[in-house]
């Protein structure tokens, strides 16, 4: 029973990340919707701090308490994490920005916020 056990529990971080993973539909990225949206244990400003360093290119702010990151190079945002306190760590919700741009790009920042989040 032992033995199998263990690879189960060794697959739920994997599935945590394909889930990540996964490509939104194009109406999703094109007009802003939610593309990845999580619980995680950790509190907003550890995640913030997290991605700050993974992506160089994210610029911190703070709105009703929550903390937000725009993702990208130059004025224009490729994405938006909002990142809101919960009573066990935070809710992530990342959406595509206007631009038109994928800077970094989305596999890339998806496995940042699976990496930061969990």
């Amino acid at each position: 029973m032992n033995t199998l056990l263990r690879p189960l529990i060794a697959a739920v971080p994997l599935a945590l990340l394909a889930a990540c993973g996964s490509t939104p539909p194009q109406s999703a990225t094109a007009n802003g919707e939610t593309m990845i949206y999580v619980s995680s244990a950790r509190p907003p400003s550890s995640i913030a701090t997290c991605l700050e360093d993974k992506l160089p290119s994210a610029r911190e702010s703070t709105n009703a308490g929550a903390t937000e990151l725009s993702v990208g190079s130059g004025s224009d945002a490729s994405y938006f994490v909002t990142l809101t306190p919960s009573g066990y760590g935070s809710v992530v919700r990342v959406t595509h920005g206007a631009s038109s741009s994928d800077d970094p790009p989305e596999p890339e920042l998806r496995f940042d916020v699976a990496r930061c989040a969990t």
